[in-house]
């Protein structure tokens, strides 16, 4: 069963190609993560002779269990494996190695290349030239990491593009292979491999393969209609799962049609209208061009172009903006008759969420993100849970719920200190308490507050500001303490009852003791300033 959900996923996620970069053996951290930054900066190749562009994600973690769903979307396969090594002298060598191929190993059949890359190691060994090893005398003399990059995205899009051909030309006699998710393997023994039924959904799921398979090529009208003849071949025969995945499909080529400069939010546009790569994004990531020309042409049988279908049938089978978001719901309700497949259903929401976001649709992505809340995975470990309503909240803000984006934080904020943590984290949760207050209405600067008029909920905002009050207890900081007890009572007179009203001047007076002069200005942490409090506006609480 597929555990770890990935909720940084957007649609566009679906045409690319994933590629795990490890340390074998002791790497310093800093040291890897130079490598790692240096390799995931080739992020997009150009293919030779034609519009299409390769897209990479790159992976330092990758959970063994996710990949086996492999088939189910190609993206979420392992295709490529770069791992990191040190190696000092020629008789640690074997050894090294041997660590290589064994973690070549745990992704097995999906990996379509692999190269290791070993520092540190000179002489007769890192002479002889080999394509899969690369030796680099240091981590500051590595100039051609990035051409190797290059050259290795290269002889994946070979193997990728001959799995293409052979799986989307037909060949008539060849019994079809029934491609299946983990838990579907023990249901299908002894089923009747002859049936009409069984060859449609054996026909049904590999159209809707192969539709992953272009899309990952660059082939994005192919893509189009592989899926449209995968959705009708799988609904004939209520094959419901794969049908979901189908449409997803379908919903992903037509998001990364409609909004070529993707929809995760993220910095610099992915590409420009059409495919080919704009000049400014070719080479942002380092100066020369990144246009690494890959020839296709090795591989047509038949050397016609493969664009020269790019303009037939664009509008016909490209979805419109509202039938994305009408296929996505489809897709999700089959996804949620399958209690494995729960992780598959999550992403698709958030998926649908950002499409959303982008279209200012903010009731609809709170539905979706609504029923995204309510999908039961497994337990999740505390760090688990604090991404997931980090990334809630975040979608939240994203479609203008400010209170509901609000409410997730501090509910992250709260699981930061929860009580099954060895280290409770409590800068961290006082860090988030003070990033929910804009959704609250609720300002820390006193001059905001003028008599008469109260801006949002007092009850929840009282307890936001007793939690700020904890946190800051628990970071060791009284004299933040005694600024927001001071603002509790400056600010919410009128609704504290008379009995907290004496604890709060009780707890303040026992703050105060323990941190003379506290009237200048605080800085809090990551370098927020609060105004000081003055003493002689609180109010005297008989």
């Amino acid at each position: 069963k597929m555990s770890v959900p990935d909720y940084m996923q957007c649609a566009e996620d679906h045409q690319t190609l994933l590629v795990v970069v490890q340390p074998i053996g002791i790497v310093p951290e800093e040291s890897f993560f130079r490598i790692y930054k240096q390799i995931s900066a080739v992020s997009q190749v150009n293919v030779r002779d034609s519009q299409r562009v390769l897209y990479i994600r790159y992976r330092h973690h990758y959970p063994p269990e996710n990949n086996e769903w492999g088939d189910f979307q190609t993206h979420r396969k392992v295709v490529g494996l770069i791992t990191i090594t040190e190696c000092s002298s020629a008789k640690e060598w074997p050894q090294t190695f041997e660590k290589f191929h064994l973690q070549k190993e745990m992704y097995g059949s999906t990996l379509y290349d692999s190269r290791l890359f070993v520092f540190g190691l000179q002489g007769e060994i890192a002479e002889q030239p080999r394509t899969d090893v690369a030796f680099y005398p240091s981590y500051d003399e590595c100039e051609t990491v990035e051409k190797r990059i290059e050259d290795f995205i290269e002889s994946l899009f070979i193997v990728l593009e001959s799995k293409r051909l052979d799986r989307a030309t037909d060949k008539s006699g060849d019994k079809i292979p029934l491609l299946c998710v983990p838990f579907e393997k023990k249901d299908f023994v002894g089923l009747d491999t002859d049936s009409r039924h069984y060859k449609k959904r054996c026909q049904g799921r590999m159209r809707k393969h192969v539709g992953d398979l272009c899309l990952q090529a660059g082939m994005l009208q192919d893509s189009l209609v592989h899926y449209h003849m995968a959705v009708e071949l799988l609904r004939s025969v209520n094959d419901f799962l794969w049908l979901g995945a189908a449409l997803e499909g379908l919903c992903s080529a037509s998001v990364i049609y409609h909004y070529p400069a993707g929809t995760g939010g993220k910095v610099g546009s992915r590409r420009a209208q059409g495919g080919s790569l704009s000049a400014e994004a070719g080479n942002r990531h380092r100066p020369g061009a990144q246009e690494v020309l890959i020839d296709p042409g090795a591989l047509t049988s038949n050397g016609i172009n493969a664009d020269t279908s790019a303009e037939i049938g664009r509008a016909k089978n490209c979805l419109s903006p509202e039938d994305i978001i009408e296929k996505y719901k489809e897709a999700i309700s089959y996804y949620g008759k399958y209690k494995n497949a729960g992780v598959i259903e999550l992403e698709a929401c958030v998926k649908a969420v950002r499409v959303l976001a982008m279209q200012k649709r903010s009731m609809e992505a709170s539905e979706f993100l609504q029923n995204a809340v309510y999908i039961n995975l497994r337990q999740l470990s505390e760090e688990e849970k604090i991404q997931r309503y980090s990334i809630l909240s975040e979608l939240y803000e994203r479609i203008g719920f400010h209170r509901k984006s609000a409410f997730f934080k501090r509910i992250a904020a709260m699981q930061c200190a929860a009580p099954s943590i060895p280290e409770p984290g409590w800068r961290a949760c006082y860090k988030l308490l003070l990033e929910t207050l804009p959704g609250y209405s609720l300002s820390l600067d006193p001059q905001d507050f003028s008599k008469g008029t109260h801006r949002g909920w007092a009850a929840v905002q009282m307890r936001l500001l007793h939690e700020l009050v904890y946190a800051s207890r628990r970071m060791g900081n009284p004299a933040l303490c005694v600024r927001h007890l001071s603002f509790l009572l400056q600010t919410m007179l009128d609704f504290l009852s008379d009995q907290e009203k004496k604890d709060v001047t009780q707890s303040l007076e026992s703050y105060t003791a323990k941190c003379p002069g506290t009237m200048e200005v605080i800085t809090l942490p990551d370098g927020l300033k609060l105004p000081p409090v003055p003493f002689t506006k609180l109010p005297i609480v008989k």
